[in-house]
């Protein structure tokens, strides 16, 4: 067993934490969050964009004093006990796992439309396959693989946002966009024309697509740096939520007034560009969304057995899973989260109505649960790492610890409101989301209780695992 290698070069780092933060959410699900908030959208963008800037300062902090592939799983180990980090770190897996298949059933969709001549299960199996082959190599080609996939999401969604606000401008030769305005924020019923609430309806229909930002820490255990990467991606994090979340869906709501049916029928960047008359707008766009699910797919396996890979090292999964090959490749928690990953692409064919309805509802809210750990567990780790190396803390939240309640109350409010939430299935999401969490919470309560609490040889491993990975 060689551990973890560092084998994620700095280019590597620096394009995961940028396309971490560009969901294919954001491409796909955006249309319904402007359908119901209007250009009221973009404060629920703002709210939780600014929500998600605040964990990941927490989380860098942690990070930053100690880089570790287990990251707010291993933080949450240590500050609140082991049943938080075992708790946390198998809701984590079973998300990303359950997101395998939905990103594989998404990417068959679009290929299948280009090549029907393959069924779509033949497209999601080749797609797997291929992105478990690539984990499976090293993780520096995972690094490269998603290098380029978030390249290509970066560079589209720039142009984007460049095109759309020479259009605004009237500047954008050859193109007239009579609709194109900052008056269609106002226009059209206001700002807010279903009224404020709107806004926090949105804000349960955009928080999902937000998840993703947090995997620069994990994969910084494998870089040659860890503490330089953690520090330049948390840092970071502001300019990029506001420039390719907030600056895109701008450009949208002011191509295209809010109330267009096109929006809903063809999706909020497809309508945008067809505003424009750019030819093939609906292939450009598909293309750009099966990038962004390739490269979700192959973050989200990487992702998961990273985590899978930390719960074994820690004893909180088969030891097997902590096992690597001499590349640095924890085999066996790729392949188990693989597996996984096919059984509910399996469900997803036979059973979408029910056995994946509840998979995906019952990891909807988990997002809201690692946050509100990270929270917590910063609050705690802040006086460890203060009482004993206080020149770790290179990476400080800001105005500690009020600032972390205000988060932590917001994300509470949030899963709170989801509750009153009939339409949009908020309701049933987290209770589903609580019926899980409360199962492995129970298993983790068990299990600590068998084992008598931590054993001593257990907490020299999980305290010697960032050298192990740095040495590696």
């Amino acid at each position: 067993m060689t551990g973890l290698q560092a084998g994620l070069k700095n280019r590597h780092l620096t394009m995961i934490a940028i396309g971490g933060v560009i969901g294919a959410g954001l491409f796909v699900g955006s249309s319904s969050g402007i359908a119901t908030a209007g250009p009221g959208i973009l404060l629920s963008y703002a709210l939780v964009g600014t929500l998600v800037v605040l964990v990941m300062r927490m989380l860098g902090e942690m990070s930053a004093a100690n880089p570790t592939s287990g990251s707010f799983s291993a933080h949450a180990d240590r500050a609140l006990g082991r049943w938080a980090g075992f708790s946390i770190g198998w809701l984590y897996w079973f998300f990303w796992v359950v997101v395998l298949a939905v990103e594989a059933t998404a990417g068959a969709t679009i290929l299948e439309s280009w090549i029907p001549a393959v069924p779509q299960w033949g497209w999601a199996l080749i797609v797997m396959v291929v992105l478990t082959a690539t984990n499976l190599v090293s993780v520096g080609s995972y690094g490269e693989f998603e290098f380029w996939f978030a390249g290509i999401k970066v560079v589209a969604i720039g142009a984007f946002i460049v095109v759309g606000a020479l259009a605004i401008f009237g500047v954008l030769p050859g193109v007239h966009a009579d609709r194109a305005s900052f008056g269609n924020l106002s226009d059209h019923g206001g700002f807010l024309p279903h009224g404020p609430g709107a806004v926090l309806t949105g804000v349960l229909l955009v928080v999902f697509s937000f998840m993703g930002s947090e995997i620069a820490t994990l994969a910084a255990g494998e870089s040659e740096n860890p503490q330089r990467a953690v520090t330049k991606s948390t840092n970071s994090i502001i300019w990029r939520i506001a420039v390719f979340y907030l600056g895109s869906i701008l450009v949208v709501v002011s191509l295209v007034p809010w109330n267009d049916p096109a929006i809903k029928e063809k999706g909020s960047y497809v309508a945008a560009l067809d505003s424009l008359g750019i030819a093939h707008a609906g292939q450009i766009m598909n293309f750009i969304v099966l990038t962004s699910v390739l490269s979700c797919l192959n973050s989200g396996l990487y992702t998961a057995s990273r985590m899978a890979f930390s719960l074994g090292e820690r004893g909180d999964a088969p030891k097997m899973f902590a096992r690597t090959t001499s590349r640095g490749v924890p085999r066996a928690a790729i392949l188990a989260s693989v597996l996984f990953g096919f059984v509910a692409v399996f469900f997803n064919y036979k059973f979408p109505d029910s056995v994946f309805l509840f998979l995906v509802n019952s990891s909807g809210a988990v997002a809201l649960f690692v946050w509100l750990v990270i929270c917590f567990s910063q609050l705690r780790m802040r006086r460890i790492i203060q009482a004993e190396a206080p020149e770790k803390l290179v990476v400080k939240m800001w105005l500690y610890p009020y600032l972390t309640w205000a988060a932590a109350g917001v994300i509470v409010f949030v899963l709170g409101y989801m509750l009153t939430d009939t339409e949009h299935d908020g309701r049933e999401t987290v209770l589903l989301s609580l019926l899980v969490a409360a199962i492995v919470l129970v298993v983790a309560v068990i299990k600590e209780k068998a084992l008598g609490g931590r054993t001593a040889v257990a907490a020299e491993s999980a305290a010697a695992a960032p050298d192990e990975v740095k040495a590696g």
